[in-house]
């Protein structure tokens, strides 16, 4: 009879995450409480889950819809930032201020602790799994910690762009367009009206007089979101791509808010994924 060998992993405690890594992978695995998948090709398939783990050792837990928690997988999840290799203290620095590097330890120790990172040299770190990292960070995200405004304004087409251009020169990066707007300037799919923005909260103020803009109950063709951290500024694409125009928010920040904004934002979310994300994440040497 020929030999078949398989890789089985076993572990006093199993997560539904590592699990799915296994079966990625091709690897069995069980664990003490009799939870198992086994499979042998051609020989031998066998799975029973459901137990509740006999031992459970401590794992480091982190909140991923915190803002501060935010910062570090934006920057993470970053295209331009694929291949990089973090150290900790490199990452407290990219998220700074706000962020201790008590918060990055935890942060990344549960990261990689769900196999989304990978130690290397020197104590680092780097992404190895953005898809699944991004829907963990789109399950946990609270699109409404986000408020929103209505506005109306005369201007259109080029006059329109143009005030934006001098909104987001005037308040140094402060004001980007989001969800559908920045979409359409990276993956254009799902066209609808209305302008979407990012604007902080100090800046409304110049927003309203620059584009001419009155806050509306009804009949907006303008949607500002006020965000409950500045992060959403950090990492934008930098507001140039062949023409003079305001920020967009980064792709992964595009994602989230895509998917949670309602309308055809999930469409609209996938598209940007596949068209944007998924090409420069490959790119850039990550599985995907």
């Amino acid at each position: 009879m020929k030999r078949v060998r398989v890789r089985v992993l076993a572990a006093p405690s199993i997560s539904p995450r590592m699990a799915e890594i296994c079966e990625r992978h091709g690897w069995s695995w069980f664990d003490l409480a009799g939870n198992h998948r086994l499979d042998v090709p051609g020989l031998l398939r066998l799975q029973s889950v459901g137990a509740e783990p006999t031992h459970r050792r401590p794992r480091p837990t982190a909140n991923l819809s915190t803002p501060e928690a935010s910062r570090v997988i934006r920057a993470l999840l970053a295209p331009e930032h694929g291949e990089k290799r973090w150290t900790q203290r490199d990452m407290q620095k990219e998220c700074e201020p706000k962020v201790s590097l008590g918060l990055v330890n935890k942060v990344v120790r549960y990261l990689h602790d769900e196999a989304f990172v990978e130690r290397v040299e020197a104590g680092g770190f780097r992404l190895v799994d953005p898809v699944k990292l991004l829907f963990a960070w789109r399950e946990a995200y609270r699109f409404d910690r986000q408020e929103r405004r209505g506005y109306f304004t005369l201007l259109q087409g080029t006059r329109l762009r143009d005030a934006l251009a001098r909104l987001g020169a005037q308040t140094g990066g402060y004001a980007a367009y989001a969800a559908f707007s920045a979409a359409e300037f990276q993956a254009p799919h799902v066209r609808q009206p209305k302008t979407w923005l990012y604007v902080r909260e100090h800046e409304v103020s110049k927003f309203e007089e620059l584009v001419e803009a009155k806050p509306v109950e009804s009949g907006e063709n303008l949607v500002v979101l006020i965000p409950n951290d500045d992060g959403v500024f950090f990492l934008s694409d930098g507001g140039i791509l062949g023409d003079h125009r305001m920020r967009c928010t980064n792709p992964a920040q595009m994602y989230v808010d895509l998917y949670h904004c309602g309308g055809r934002g999930e469409e609209a979310a996938d598209a940007l994924l596949e068209q944007r994300l998924k090409p420069e994440w490959k790119r850039r040497g990550l599985s995907v």
